[in-house]
């Protein structure tokens, strides 16, 4: 048995059935009989050799069996599923919003630099332009508004602290690398629990925001690059990585990653990732790698 399919419903809504694994099977050449990590919400299937072929096209086929079930599905190679290194995106991943876009609120310019963002994100126009772009409307605005952002618009993605601390209990390194600023991940990665942060610095002169981003911009290739140098300062092997985030910067990262995961991500994003979340929390990544819910911390 040398691949496992993990299937995954939202905690809040079970919708894994026995009924839905044996049509999971069924779809599975050499399937071995599902293994629960959580009944009702994550279980995985064993795949001997002559059942395993594309992993991202085993995975199409696991979702066109399982209908309209609200499932999520990773295939992936067994023997590696437990991650050393975890790598994560900040907005819209490890916290429901985009940071710049509710700082723009406080501008009335939200509505607008919402649609940049979103056509940053998903690839149609190039990240550090766009970001510089938005951060020039922030020109003026109080750099103390950053305290209230967080605790007035700020939510966290649910399952995020399980995943960083279930991970770092048995011994991953965990580092949260954003396109967005250092005002921000730098608080957010301490609530989670991440070991460190990396973003883009926001400038401010007189304690007001000047209107650009200390250079060189923090975006796709940095997010490539910080994997790769955590990857050799820890002395992780490639497949022992994780990656996971929503945008288009993200993709180096996630193609570079042991496992790749696009969350609730763009499409270009989801369709070239290795694996994608669509229904389930960040729980589904601790299930990802084998975990049961009676190990989450």
């Amino acid at each position: 048995m040398t691949h496992v399919a993990t299937l995954v419903s939202n905690p809040g809504h079970p919708a894994l059935t026995d009924a839905l694994l044996a049509s999971a099977a069924a779809a599975l050449p050499g399937a071995s009989a599902p293994h629960w990590l959580n009944p009702g919400i994550a279980a995985d299937l064993f795949l001997t050799p002559a059942g395993v072929a594309d992993n991202r096209a085993l995975g199409e086929a696991l979702r066109a069996a399982l209908g309209d079930a609200k499932i999520d599905v990773i295939v992936q190679v067994a023997a590696t599923r437990r991650k050393k290194l975890f790598l994560a995106d900040m907005d819209s991943t490890m916290i429901g919003q985009e940071c710049i876009d509710e700082l723009a609120a406080y501008v009335g310019m939200k509505e607008h630099v919402a649609a940049i963002t979103e056509r940053a994100m998903r690839g149609e126009i190039e990240f550090e332009p766009a970001l510089r772009e938005r951060v020039a409307l922030l020109k003026g605005l109080d750099a103390g508004i950053v305290g209230q952002v967080i605790a007035e618009r700020i939510t966290f993605t649910p399952g995020g602290r399980e995943l960083v601390h279930t991970m770092r209990a048995n011994g991953a390194h965990t580092a949260l690398v954003s396109g967005g600023f250092t005002l921000f991940t730098s608080k957010v990665a301490a609530a989670i629990g991440f070991h460190e942060n990396r973003a883009n610095v926001l400038m401010v002169e007189d304690e007001r925001f000047a209107g650009f981003v200390r250079e060189p911009i923090l975006g796709k290739e940095a997010k490539l690059a910080a994997l790769i140098e955590l990857r050799e300062t820890h002395g992780v092997a490639a497949e022992d990585t994780m990656a996971v985030g929503d945008g288009a910067n993200d993709l180096a990262m996630l193609g570079e990653a042991g496992l790749g995961v696009a969350f609730y991500a763009k499409p270009a994003v989801a369709a070239a990732a290795h694996a994608r979340i669509d229904h389930s929390d960040l729980t589904a990544l601790l299930y990802a790698q084998g975990y049961k819910a009676s190990e989450f911390v």
